[in-house]
């Protein structure tokens, strides 16, 4: 049985219409009944309500840092899992929202998904690996956009030049923001990352600058703290990682502005107005943006002797691409999970997912 928590957010009401379109039926859950009840009633699906205390508005990120005790569930999310095998995680911003989930899912014995982007989420998710196999059960975040494409083409360029040390991803396109990724991206932390050396290290936001030969154009594009700084090493074992996003000037420079904002966001006050912002201003893509724009993926891996291989990809809007793929996820999972533990898409489901999915979507 799959649950889709946060099914009335603008990416869980994707999910769940392509769950619907595909004939699956899944539980639609969150805390606010009253959008659940449109959601469940349009498509004759069950519902259930709880709430994730750690989502409250304003809050600092909960993400349980490693060798820390994990949170434990209340008794109304331990209800609302009863008789689920597969959890689909969509209520961010994660680093609020998905310890809880997280360690839910673990009493109870269902396989965690979630649609995260965040490196602090997928490093705690990693540090579940062990608590994950021993009640067998998968942990697997970052099915959707955030990293499916990035991690399968890191993935087969990594099989395609052994011993390489340096992996460089980067992408582009989109139509913009929903409001969980807006919040994300605002709330989630401050600065850049790199992994370096294996170990993962901070940067100033737009480290580096470089144009990156996607398929359709060359495009600049600046270093940002993408999943895949995470994620990457676990897929291919590559000690250094640097993930771009491409940008025009203007925004490039607005990146400058990010540390002010970053101190005045430090103040509960200041948090609290820009959600309220977001809430009321910010209504992610349109549908026929969804159908239309196209995202553009390039990947390089570097050998210590100099040698390079890199590789592109083209995929569907990232929204339109994460519903995909998430339900795809999904239906793995409920029909032929991985082995237990925790993985990244190319360790769960291999390094041509990517191009499964875009069967499905382009």
């Amino acid at each position: 049985m799959l649950l889709i928590y946060g099914a009335n957010g603008y990416t869980g009401r994707l999910i769940v219409e392509e769950c619907v379109r595909r004939g699956l039926r899944p539980i639609v859950a969150g805390r606010n009944a009253a959008a659940l009840q449109e959601i469940a009633a349009r498509h004759d699906l069950k519902m259930r309500v709880a709430s994730l205390p750690a989502a409250s508005a304003g809050g600092r990120p909960q993400v349980t840092p490693p060798g820390a005790l994990p949170p434990t569930p209340h008794g109304e999310l331990l209800a609302m899992l009863e008789g689920v095998t597969v959890v689909l995680h969509c209520a961010g911003p994660f680093f609020r929202t998905s310890a809880l989930m997280v360690q839910a899912c673990l009493d109870v014995g269902a396989h965690y998904l979630d649609i995260t982007g965040e490196i602090a989420v997928f490093e705690a998710c990693r540090h579940r690996h062990a608590a994950a196999q021993q009640r067998k059960v998968v942990i697997l975040p970052g099915v959707g956009f955030d990293v499916v494409p990035t991690d399968c083409l890191a993935a087969k360029l990594a099989a395609r030049l052994p011993g390489a040390a340096l992996l460089e991803l980067a992408f582009a396109g989109g139509g913009g923001f929903s409001r969980g990724t807006l919040k994300t991206m605002l709330l989630g932390g401050s600065g850049g990352a790199i992994r370096q050396d294996g170990r993962i290290v901070p940067v100033p936001r737009a480290w580096r600058t470089r144009e990156i030969p996607f398929r359709d154009k060359p495009r600049q594009a600046v270093t940002i703290p993408w999943g895949d700084v995470s994620t990457a090493e676990w897929s291919t074992k590559i000690p250094n990682i640097h993930t771009y996003l491409a940008l025009p000037s203007s925004a490039r420079w607005g990146m400058a502005a990010m540390p002010l904002l970053q101190l005045l966001l430090a103040f509960p006050a200041t948090r609290r107005f820009v959600e309220r912002q977001i809430d009321a201003h910010v209504r992610g893509p349109n549908r026929a943006v969804r159908e239309r724009a196209r995202m553009q993926v390039w990947g390089r891996v570097t050998h210590p002797d100099g040698r390079t291989v890199e590789d592109t990809l083209v995929t569907a809007e990232g929204y339109r691409f994460t519903a995909i793929a998430a339900v795809e996820s999904a239906r793995r999972m409920m029909t032929n999970p991985p082995e237990a533990g925790y993985h990244t898409p190319s360790t769960a489901f291999g390094a041509d997912f990517v191009d499964e999915v875009a069967a499905l979507s382009l």
